[in-house]
């Protein structure tokens, strides 16, 4: 009887300011059949240090790709704009 611990992750980009979902499912197996999983989201935007998370270097990847100049300045404007209720 081995039990195991498997983690896999998927991401999703939402919003014009290209955030980024990430979802880890942790599955445990005995003996190679699945006898639980679970989910835990966790969501990261432009200005949160992704340093030390897991999964890292994908979500790097991402933000190098995603988080262009002009996306950033958008959410700059957006943020901007909240703080003044516009």
């Amino acid at each position: 009887m081995a039990l195991t611990k498997e983690d896999e992750f998927d991401y999703e980009i939402r919003t014009p300011y290209k955030h980024i979902q990430q979802r880890k499912k942790t599955t445990i197996y005995e003996d190679g059949v699945e006898l639980s999983s679970t989910y835990h989201r966790v969501s990261f935007q432009i200005g949160d240090n992704v340093n030390g998370i897991e999964d890292e270097a994908t979500v790097k990847t991402m933000t190098a790709s995603f988080w262009t100049p002009q996306v950033s300045a958008s959410w700059s404007n957006f943020q901007t704009s909240q703080s003044l209720g516009l």
